[in-house]
């Protein structure tokens, strides 16, 4: 770029420079990116659930089986559409970022100045800036004094001061002064524009797919043995293949999980209006699945954890003045009307402490300059003249006869995490120093508790923040988050140890956030980020929960998936308590349909060596998805507690306990379809629907029985539950005793079959308790 910045300042570039530059580098905005909406919805159908259900589908079609398709067929489509319109995220963070390039700039152009857009900005251009500008591509100043609000674009609370030969980035804010500069990058060359480019490039880590994926895993796995066997049943037997595919087309359909990703959004929805009823909005639905797993939180550190509000920390004098004399010489020699950060928490201290200020004395004030680094004041006192000057130590240290011990106090507060502001007074030119201001950003007076039931609930806090490794260490102390802090040239030369050894991370970019997300999700952690300015909305897109204060910025909102709306940080303990809750709830029901899966699967396959036929039809299995499979996505709404610690999807463990039970289910299963078979002497098509019936009210009781670690009755469940169970067994019962969609059977034997299923349960509930603490299923 160096060869290309060389315009002369006096005349700037010309009108064909300007068009040639712009064709080179390109405009002045931050790159788009978008899916077309059809291609989002078309996504939606590739992934493990739809494969299985792709798969079904064909397979039906070719045996002629309509019904059954079409039926498939719209639970494929219903699955796409719902993850489609909950789940589809718009480039928000992308359309904020560009709009806020969306300025005019005032442009040297052919030896006269002029107003363009800036997206029309190239390198070389000459620009002025004024207070309350914003930044429209990063600039080298050459003439002219400036301070600079960057905090929301790299961290650092304190105002920085720009001069000739000083570097002021795209995306900061004039807040006083006036300034030439050339224009050395644009666009997403630029330092805003990197981060932009950072926040489109992130992708967030979900694990939704991969859990369904490994439970489909495990599924499948079943499926094919059970399919092996029924071949070499048939090869023994001497029956044509072609008999056995339809045997094994309903093992796929029993099989699928087809209503798991819905159930997982309807859990998260209705997750989200809870957490919204407390003030936190959610985004992203897979966000609140992640926040249960949480493990590591990553937290900005300037107006998240601190208040992003300079305040007086501490007063250094020497004699013979007071502390009230430091904090009033240091009030005089401010002003209000200024709006300097520095100057009004000087002025809050002073009037916190009760001091008196009288201006009408004062017969010049100059205010804080950032070329000769100080404020002055002159004051007339009695028969003698006042003078009074504010600013960095060492200006302040040249002018006046330094005190013992000024060097050493001055390095003294640096080593505490201050922003030293040095004051001297006198009369004429003989000044003598007063003392030293501590300035800081203090935390907010929620965050040490908000770390600490952090901390309660299994989760490790990190701090994050462009500061100075003293600054963040002091107030990583002051809310309870201890532990070395590393340093940026610590991160740079071994992050993967870094983030094993370091609890405070000082002086990052916006490129270490986002590369110290994405090393600890490498690392097998689950990681939440916060933060409230534009340099945070990479690492927070990338987090798998990212979440953004209330006071943050539109685009750190834009690229997070949860947003607070109150003060502080609070309300992160209520998200992680809701999501750990639908985490029990989604355990319920995946343990359930795992039960349910394995205990069809031996039931069909066994039925069929056992007996030779068809033990329950394909229509029956179909419709069995939506008597269990779709009821049960009342779990969503059932009562349940939280762990103390990060959940964590074990699905081998889920395997392995869903065994034992479906073992006892599916005796059960057997025992009703053989007697009926050789005691009551029932027909096949009577059978089936009793293995049918029996299959639906096994499958509403299971839910019960594993909801409560403990005995079933330990708690209650939600409402909706019992009503959807209790309307499922009546729909059925309907069905069955009126021949609708099967063969019909006896009221009586209805009722008897529900009533044997009911005490068999809750004799299987004292073998429960036992089988959950043998596999330790929390």
């Amino acid at each position: 770029m160096a060869n290309v910045v060389s315009a002369n300042v006096a005349s700037g570039l010309t009108s064909k420079e300007a068009v040639e530059r712009l064709t080179r580098f390109g405009p002045n905005a931050v790159k788009q990116e978008g899916s077309h909406p059809v291609l989002a919805l078309l996504s939606k159908f590739w992934a493990p659930v739809p494969w299985m259900l792709e798969v079904t589908l064909a397979l039906e079609f070719a045996l002629g089986k309509y019904p059954e398709a079409a039926i498939i067929g719209a639970l494929l489509v219903f699955n796409a559409v719902l993850g489609f319109v909950q789940e589809n995220r718009t480039q928000r963070a992308l359309n904020l970022l560009r709009q806020r390039l969306s300025v005019q700039a005032r442009v040297l152009r052919d030896g006269r100045w002029q107003l363009i857009p800036a997206q029309d900005l190239v390198p070389g251009d000459v620009i002025h800036l004024r207070m309350g500008d914003l930044l429209p591509a990063d600039v080298r100043l050459s003439e002219g004094e400036i301070l600079l609000d960057q905090s929301a674009l790299t961290g650092e609370s304190a105002p920085v001061e720009g001069g000739p030969g000083a570097r002021a980035y795209a995306g900061t804010v004039v807040k006083r002064g006036e300034a030439t500069g050339e224009v050395t990058a644009t666009g997403q060359r630029t330092y805003f524009g990197k981060t932009a480019e950072l926040v489109r490039t992130a992708k967030t880590a979900g694990h939704l797919q991969e859990i369904i994926f490994r439970i489909v895993k495990y599924l499948v796995a079943l499926d094919l043995a059970l399919v092996i066997v029924l071949v070499i049943y048939a090869l023994v037997k001497g029956i044509p293949l072609h008999e056995i595919l339809p045997y094994a087309l309903i093992l796929l359909v029993a099989s699928v999980p087809v209503a798991l990703p819905a159930t997982f959004s309807l859990a998260s929805a209705l997750g989200t209006l809870e957490l919204a009823a407390r003030g936190v909005m959610v985004t992203r639905l897979s966000a609140i699945e992640e926040a249960a797993s949480m493990d590591v939180l990553a937290s900005d550190k300037t107006g998240t954890i601190t208040k992003n509000q300079l305040t007086v920390g501490d007063l250094r004098t020497y004699p013979p003045y007071s502390r009230d004399d430091l904090l009033k010489f240091a009030a005089l020699a401010s002003d209000e009307s200024t709006q300097d950060p520095i100057d009004m928490a000087v002025l809050k201290a002073a009037q916190e402490r009760g001091i008196g200020l009288s201006t009408s004395d004062r017969l010049e004030f100059i205010p804080f300059d950032p070329a000769s680094k100080r404020s002055e004041a002159v004051l007339r006192q009695q028969d003698r003249t006042l003078w009074i000057v504010k600013g960095a130590p060492s200006v302040i240290g040249g002018l006046s006869k330094n005190g013992p011990g000024f060097d050493a106090d001055v390095e003294n507060l640096a080593a505490q995490g201050y922003r030293a502001l040095a004051v001297a007074a006198g009369a004429d030119d003989h000044l003598q120093p007063v003392g030293l201001v501590g300035l800081l950003d203090p935390p907010r007076d929620d965050s040490r508790a908000l770390v600490e039931n952090l901390h309660g609930l299994g989760i490790q806090v990190l701090m994050v923040t462009g500061d100075g490794v003293a600054t963040a260490q002091r107030v990583a102390e002051q809310v309870s988050i201890s532990g070395p802090a590393c340093s940026p040239e610590r991160m740079h030369a071994d992050l993967g140890n870094a983030i094993s050894e370091c609890r405070v991370f000082a002086g990052v970019f916006p490129e270490d956030k986002f590369r110290l997300v994405q090393a600890l999700q490498g690392n097998h952690h689950v990681v939440g980020m916060t933060g409230d300015g534009v340099n945070d909305a990479p690492a927070l897109k990338q987090a798998e929960v990212g979440i953004a204060v209330s006071n943050a910025t539109d685009v750190a909102k834009a690229a997070a998936s949860v947003v607070l709306t109150k003060p502080g940080l609070t309300d992160i303990v209520a998200a992680v308590e809701t999501s750990r809750r639908i985490y029990q709830r989604m355990l319920t029901y995946t343990l359930n349909k795992i039960i349910k899966t394995i205990e069809v699967a031996f039931f069909l396959s066994l039925g069929v060596i056992l007996t030779g036929d068809l033990i329950i039809t394909p229509l029956l299995v179909v419709l069995l998805l939506f008597t269990n499979d779709f009821v049960t996505m009342s779990i969503a709404t059932d009562r349940v507690s939280f762990s103390r610690k990060p959940e964590r999807w074990k699905i081998r463990d889920l395997v392995m306990t869903a065994l034992p039970f479906a073992a006892l289910i599916l005796a059960l299963s057997f025992t009703i379809f053989f007697t009926a078979r050789n005691a009551l002497h029932l027909p096949l098509p009577q059978l089936q629907t009793l293995a049918f019936i029996t299959l639906v009210f096994s499958g509403q009781g299971t839910v019960y029985l594993v909801r409560e670690r403990y005995h079933l009755w330990s708690s209650r469940p939600s409402r909706w539950m019992l009503v959807s169970s209790a309307a499922d067994i009546m729909l059925v019962s309907l069905f069955a005793t009126h021949g609708i969609l099967m063969a019909a059977v006896s009221t009586r034997l209805v009722a008897g079959v529900l009533l044997v299923v009911a005490f068999y349960l809750i004799a299987v509930d004292f073998v429960k308790v036992r089988i959950f603490a043998y596999f330790n299923l929390h």
